[in-house]
């Protein structure tokens, strides 16, 4: 595999071993992806991989049940965000030779529409559709939306034409086209209203949900309270906890073959989001390692 070195930071830098840092032995691949074509609100998304990778210096080894850098965490160079098309089949691409090999990609946005490519290497590696578990304040199932086939808004419709199945944590933002979306395609809901004012923290997937799950994470699902600092916020959203809690109960019998986290836009002077992000992408990087483990 050929992978570009770069001067940004890496992720957890300084607390890795050689042998963690190995690009050949890691199981997980960290891809800086600084994605911003399509924003409709706030901007900022583009300074949110290398804020991220800058907040992970800070972080413990330990993650409050393991060390999952013990499994390698390689950070491969950016990706070139200028031109959509070219992005998404880079994103293919590294999403493809990662799978093949048994690693993980861990995409670092960026807006999220670049879950779409990363998804589509997987699952080309694979060999078949796999299940989506999304953290999201908003549904993402717009056609096309504002004209752009690749919007941010978009990406869960392009997934589930592609066969994913979906299941949406914290959605409370979304229109009507988007509910009919949601019964077309069959996505499994739990909206932020019912998981927040019922104190849900944990769901059981039916068992013909996909064993090979990929998880998105948009920063946008959580409160505001607790990160602010993303394009599209919106109150009412889920807890730092629960939101782990429920991607670990859906991960239950299942293996992770990807994660990414986006659509952080940093605030100057204001490292709180910067730091949850990174703390939620290491967090969900043992989610991952323990279902490999199952």
């Amino acid at each position: 595999m050929s992978l570009s070195s770069y001067s940004q930071p890496t992720f957890l830098h300084g607390e890795l071993t050689n042998d963690e840092l190995d690009p050949d032995r890691a199981l997980f691949h960290v891809i800086p992806a600084p994605l911003e074509l399509t924003v409709s609100y706030g901007s900022g998304t583009r300074r949110g991989p290398k804020a991220i990778l800058e907040a992970s210096e800070q972080l413990e080894r330990w993650d409050g049940s393991d060390e999952p850098c013990k499994s390698g965490i390689y950070t491969q160079g950016p990706v070139r965000c200028d031109e959509m098309d070219r992005a998404q089949a880079e994103l293919q691409r590294r999403g493809y030779e990662l799978a093949i090999n048994e690693q993980i990609p861990v995409t670092l946005g960026g807006e999220h529409s670049l879950s779409y490519g990363v998804v589509k290497g997987v699952m080309e590696a694979i060999g078949r559709p796999i299940g989506l578990i999304q953290i999201d304040a908003h549904a993402d199932l717009r056609i096309a939306y504002q004209g752009y086939k690749h919007s941010h808004a978009s990406v869960m419709h392009l997934l589930a034409d592609e066969g994913c199945q979906i299941v949406s944590f914290g959605v409370r933002a979304f229109c009507k086209e988007e509910a009919e979306q949601r019964e077309h395609y069959g996505v499994l809901a739990w909206d932020a209203e019912t998981l927040v004012t019922q104190n849900i923290h944990q769901v059981s997937l039916p068992d013909h949900f996909p064993k090979d799950v990929y998880i998105t994470f948009d920063l946008d699902g959580l409160d505001p309270s607790i990160l602010p600092a993303t394009g599209t916020p919106v109150p009412g959203g889920l807890g730092y906890y629960q939101s782990l809690s429920l991607v670990e109960s859906a991960l239950k019998g299942r293996r992770c073959v990807g994660i990414d986290v986006v659509e952080l836009a940093p605030i100057d002077s204001q490292p709180v989001s910067d730091f949850t992000a990174a703390l939620i992408t290491y967090r969900l990087m043992g989610l991952a390692q323990r279902s490999r483990m199952t």
